[in-house]
């Protein structure tokens, strides 16, 4: 999935925090410095989901996740002191395990130390956003964090059916979920973002068409389908995953379309990478204004921020430049112990690098790129320059996947569905 542009793939570990303390400090120099996007990482879940595709550690030990939330406000500290203070974060998502493992005077001393060392914002204007575990939020963790803040939150769904949540190992209840929603609209949040994935184990189209009914009576204002690939030589918890469970690929096709024409059918717009939202949704408003955006957290109506991630494995992009945290729990904590960023890989991004990247976000977001406003920007002949892309453009375009012209590109509503596979003709490392 192209979340940011170049992939992370392309990390080096050439690249270490001295690199980004000088991109940092340059950053505070721009004649108008960018405000400020946080990514906050708690990698620890007390349960174990066999459908996990990310840095994750399962324990129901709260010593271990406490000694992280402890290197965790170093690293706050640390980073805090990188940016000038009148530099606004719009933007703030919280990931992983908050609600599973921290009880709300946690949560609240967490919010108080990075509001210490970044300048939040107190009018509700941001985007402040946090992953929910609706098996372990009560209604009072909810109004706590939109009192703290948060306008929006995310919650996994993946599946309704017992056979399937058995399979996978996630039993979450209807019941469960409908009242974290209804608690977070009682509470006013701005919007409420439901996950589901499909090509789970035992799952079918019938199974899953129950899941989606039963998820559009609660009226979720933003619904993103992913979907499940088996590497469990990557990803060691998909392990106990039995491979005949699993539905065949035409199956998992049936099950995405279902997705894409019954959603279609409640009123939702599809804005790209298989997310849809209501129609006066703030996203779907950005895409019609032409100032939707695309980072590594995903669809976003705000621009132009500065990324700061914080926590194991989390990804910083600060200008045009990538850095990564260590993956490694312990040498997290050594190096945040020793006063020293957890930095241990990134990526220079080159002008050919930028170039590249404005096309893919402009297709991703938009579905629609200006060539000769391009052109003027770059001062370059899109087609010469882009020969090898144009060839591969015209195939797509015999497919009515797309139209080809001199002064656009512009992919048609079949096309859409497959924006990913458009996009990587433009990634030169993808060869």
């Amino acid at each position: 999935m192209y979340a940011f542009y170049p992939p992370a793939t392309q990390f080096s570990d050439q690249i270490k925090a001295s690199h980004y303390q000088s991109w940092s400090r340059d950053s505070n120099e721009e004649p108008i410095p960018r405000p400020l996007s946080l990514y906050v990482h708690i990698p620890y879940f007390d349960t174990v989901c066999y459908c996990g595709a990310c840095k994750k550690a399962i324990t129901q030990n709260r010593e271990c996740t406490l000694k992280y939330i402890e290197d965790l406000y170093l690293e706050i500290g640390l980073q805090g002191k990188l940016f000038d203070r009148d530099r606004i974060v719009q933007q703030l998502h919280w990931s992983g395990g908050t609600t599973a493992l921290l009880e709300d005077h946690q949560i609240e001393r967490l919010a108080g130390c990075i509001d210490q060392h970044f300048q939040l914002r107190n009018d509700d204007k941001g985007e402040y956003s946090i992953e929910i575990d609706p098996r372990t939020s009560s209604s009072t963790t909810i109004r706590l964090l939109r009192d703290m803040g948060f306008n929006s939150i995310s919650l996994g769904v993946h599946d309704f059916d017992p056979n399937v949540q058995k399979a996978i190992n996630r039993i979450q209840s209807i019941e469960d979920t409908h009242a974290v929603i209804k608690a977070a609209r009682k509470s006013d949040y701005k919007s409420i973002d439901v996950d589901l994935i499909y090509g789970l184990p035992l799952q079918t189209i019938e199974s899953f068409a129950s899941t989606l009914d039963t998820l559009l009576e609660f009226n979720p204002d933003r619904i993103t389908l992913y979907n499940y690939s088996q590497l469990p030589s990557r990803f060691s918890l998909q392990q106990p995953v039995n491979l005949s469970d699993l539905p065949s690929a035409t199956e998992k096709l049936e099950i995405r379309q279902h997705f894409i024409d019954r959603l279609d059918k409640a009123g939702y717009v599809y804005i790209g990478m298989d997310q849809f939202v209501r129609p006066m949704d703030e996203l779907s408003v950005a895409q019609r204004r032409g100032t939707l955006h695309r980072n590594f957290q995903g669809y976003s109506a705000i621009s132009d921020c500065d990324s700061v991630a914080l926590g194991i494995s989390a990804i910083s992009n600060i200008g045009n430049h990538y850095s990564q945290n260590t993956t490694d729990l312990r040498l997290y904590h050594d190096e945040l112990t020793h006063n020293r960023l957890p930095i241990d890989r990134g990526f220079q991004v080159s002008q050919e690098d930028v170039m590249r990247n404005e096309i893919i976000e402009q297709l991703i977001c938009h579905f629609y790129l200006d060539i000769p406003a391009f052109e003027n920007r770059w001062k370059i002949n899109f087609m010469t320059y882009f020969v090898n892309e144009q060839k591969k453009l015209k195939v797509m375009e015999k497919d009515n996947l797309l139209e080809l012209t001199a002064d656009s590109i512009t992919v048609l509503e079949v096309g859409r569905l497959l924006i990913k596979n458009i996009c990587m003709i433009f990634d030169r490392y993808n060869r």
